[in-house]
């Protein structure tokens, strides 16, 4: 196995041999959508003043389309593709491969992307990829020409032109760190982490780095110190290097050999971390999978010493890595070799809106107002009253109903009744008129929230939907002391149907077993029962009329409600008038049929009816 990473760390191919891999139209391919990395990506890109937006496209397995973000303050569709081949294809000028995979799916979709004709560089952001994959992809891609950043990386980037993901963390950071436009120190690292903590150190006491790269901290990276290093060494506005090495593992040592090789005619400034391992009596392993030292070759002390040796810049601590680093950059500046770097300001990036609001900056209206539920914190909350709170204490759906219609708990009595309502309401058999145009969408082979619809759009004045105005009208007449005679003459000299009266089957012999055991239970249970006594009596002067003109369900329900709402005492007149105009009656019949349809629905599908077809004998043809 090390003399397999040895020879993978000899090689050197043309990409890395020739300098740069990134430029200001450097443009990725973003494996795994995930908001935040692009959106600092596209953040980079405005804030260097680049054209074009660096994301070309997103991969996203089995999903195609758009994701929408913001390049500065423009709103932006940057395409969605299938698979890896479909976005090569799309974008043929997009040559950096962005891999946000888990490290289950990493390696596999790395070397997909690693197979195309248009992609050079490859980035694997996960860490633990299998370290067998790991050596499949290096091996492939030096034997393509191509370079793999990572696994276990944050990436990298080329100041004022192009960055990785997360690269150098948020937008100040970048600020603060100059990475907006190029300095003249290339940079290589083992650590994401510490490779923001350098390029801010590196910001401090030169003019800045022109790229930075973080290798990533497993055994096996995709690329080595000395690749970078021997590739910043040519690149004209690389002045000098800065390295970040770490112990564990023998990769400074073929930097070592090229600097003993003369390999690198610039200077190097290297620390390698990991000096306190001797204080522990035990091996012991740090953050990165590599960061474990296997012997006295492959300790700090030792890396430091041969670096040292070899001509590099390395200070005693890394306490005085800053001031190794402006030496030599001093030094640099002092023969002539570095100019002074123009300084510009950066754009100013818009505050995303969310972010604006939280920091107290904006202020924002909001687009919809909720008293009902709040799903907020850590259970939602029905008009106050925790799910926990629900469930613990036995709430049933009256209860529950009470707490999103009305907004309050109402008593045991009044919820009993609300589903009652709901139990005696459900159905009515399958040829009522929502039942019919259920039964035949689910014949028609119709999805059920269709076959739902079309029954839920029967409803209304002649079919279920009387309760609101059975109870708008019972109440009206009787809050005005009509006699029954005069609120029925009325209604017909108007040429109104009183709602809630009549019925197609039920008579005076033949009553709605329904209305009476509603009329039963609120004897026994409501308060006051006025509003039905009133709706009884008009039945009496109607059944002098006709003898199917008695009170049916919906007029029960109507005049039972009016006096639930009016004898609980938890209601004022305008709330219950409020309550009638708006509709919440005939919701009580809207949800309690629902169960009736979907019933009608099921029965039908299970039954596997077939296509209904009304017969044309039961059809009168006239001209």
């Amino acid at each position: 196995m090390l003399g397999m990473f040895r020879a993978f760390s000899s090689l050197e191919f043309d990409n890395m041999a020739t300098g740069e891999i990134f430029s200001r139209n450097t443009q990725a391919l973003f494996y795994n959508y995930k908001q935040l990395p692009i959106q600092r990506m596209l953040d980079f890109d405005f804030l260097c003043g680049r054209e074009t937006a660096s994301v070309a496209g997103i991969i996203s397995p089995g999903s195609e389309g758009f994701q929408k973000l913001f390049f500065g303050q423009v709103e932006i569709a940057i395409p969605v593709h299938s698979s890896i081949e479909s976005a090569c294809a799309a974008h043929p000028t997009a040559d950096v491969f962005i891999n946000f995979a888990s490290f289950r799916s990493a390696a596999a979709s790395s070397m997909t992307a690693l197979k195309q004709p248009t992609i050079r560089v490859v980035a694997i952001i996960a860490e633990g990829v299998p370290e067998s994959d790991t050596k499949q992809l290096i091996a492939y891609a030096r034997a393509n020409n191509k370079v793999v950043i990572g696994p276990a990386t944050v990436g990298g980037i080329q100041a004022g032109a192009f960055k990785i993901g997360d690269t150098a963390g948020t937008l100040e950071n970048i600020i603060q760190c100059k990475l907006y436009r190029p300095g003249s120190v290339g940079f290589v690292s083992k650590s994401g982490g510490m490779s923001n903590e350098l390029y801010n150190t590196i910001a401090r006491v030169t003019d800045g780095i022109y790229e930075g790269i973080a290798i990533g901290g497993d055994v096996f990276p995709g690329s080595t110190l000395s690749d970078h290093i021997l590739r910043f060494n040519n690149i004209p506005q690389v002045k000098m290097m800065v390295v970040l090495g770490e112990l564990g593992g023998r990769d400074e040592y073929s930097l070592v050999d090229a600097l003993k090789e003369g390999k690198v005619q610039k200077p190097v400034v290297a620390w390698v971390s990991g000096t306190c391992a001797r204080l522990f009596k035990s091996e012991v392993q740090f953050g990165h999978a590599g960061a474990k030292s296997g012997g006295e070759l492959e300790s700090a002390q030792a890396k430091n010493q041969a670096l040292r040796e070899a001509g590099a810049v390395v200070p005693s601590s890394y306490e005085e890595f800053e001031n190794a680093i402006r030496a030599t950059f001093e030094k640099l500046v002092a023969e002539g070799k570095i100019t002074s770097v123009s300084e510009v300001k950066p754009p100013q990036i818009p505050e995303d809106l969310k972010t604006a609001i939280k920091s107290g900056k904006v202020r924002s209206p909001t687009h919809i107002i909720s008293t009902i539920s709040d799903d907020r914190g850590e259970e939602p909350c029905y008009a106050g009253v925790p799910m926990s709170t629900i469930i613990e204490q036995g709430y049933g759906v009256g209860d529950v109903i009470s707490l999103l219609w009305f907004k309050r708990s109402l008593p045991r009595y009044c919820t009993k009744f609300i589903e009652m309502c709901i139990v005696l309401c459900a159905d009515h058999g399958p040829c009522v008129s929502g039942a019919h145009n259920s039964i035949v969408t689910a014949r028609a082979g119709k999805d059920l929230v269709s076959c739902l619809v079309s029954g839920l759009l029967t409803i209304g004045p002649r079919f279920g939907g009387a309760i609101d105005d059975a109870a708008r009208y019972f109440k009206d007449a009787y809050d005005r002391g009509l006699t029954p005679y005069e609120f029925v003459e009325g209604m017909k000299k108007k040429g109104i149907r009183v709602p809630g009266i009549g019925h197609r089957i039920k008579s005076r012999d033949n009553r709605d077993k329904r209305v009476e055991l509603l009329q039963e239970y609120a004897h026994t249970n409501f308060p006051s029962v006025k509003y039905m006594e009133y709706a009884v009596s008009v039945e009496t002067y109607t059944l002098s009329k006709a003898n199917n003109l008695v009170l049916n369900v919906d007029g029960a329900i109507g005049s039972l409600f009016l006096d639930l709402l009016a004898g609980s005492g938890m209601f004022s007149k305008q709330e219950i008038d409020e309550i009638v105009e708006i509709g919440y009656l005939n919701g009580l019949f809207v949800l309690a049929r629902s169960i009736g349809l979907i019933g009608h629905t099921f029965d039908q599908k299970r039954l596997k009816q077939p296509l209904y077809r009304h017969p044309w004998e039961d059809v009168l043809y006239t001209k």
